[in-house]
């Protein structure tokens, strides 16, 4: 199991291998995931106040480098795997949105199938 904290004070004990998403979005908070947790739309973006992993993957990679000015800041919490010590604020859940859901529930395995690298 991994420990995880979700805005600073909400704490959960995550299955290992559970992407980060669903983590967060079975723990009760209504994380936005519009395109379904394939990297193609970045509303499931996080902040890492710590445990910040050092690798992700290419979807994600070329994702926020499309992007000006979010590759370095923020992370998409469906390209990652869950890990013991992360403490992340999630940046568009439901109730400070204007949409009428979260969006499709993500796959349990990360899509596209990952590549991964390490982050620069």
């Amino acid at each position: 199991m991994s420990n995880i904290t979700i805005d600073g004070e909400q704490h959960a004990d995550i299955p290992e291998g559970k992407r980060l998403v669903l983590a967060i979005e079975d723990s009760g908070v209504d994380i936005l995931h519009r395109c379904g947790g394939y990297a193609k739309c970045t509303t499931c973006r996080v902040k890492f106040i710590e445990g910040e992993p050092q690798k992700m993957t290419e979807a994600e990679k070329q994702r926020l480098q499309s992007e000006e000015g979010l590759y370095g800041r923020i992370r998409l919490s469906c390209q990652i795997i869950c890990e013991d010590g992360m403490n992340v604020v999630p940046s568009y859940i439901m109730q400070n949105s204007m949409v009428d859901s979260p969006g499709k529930r993500p796959e349990d395995e990360i899509t596209p199938e990952a590549i991964w690298t390490e982050k620069d």
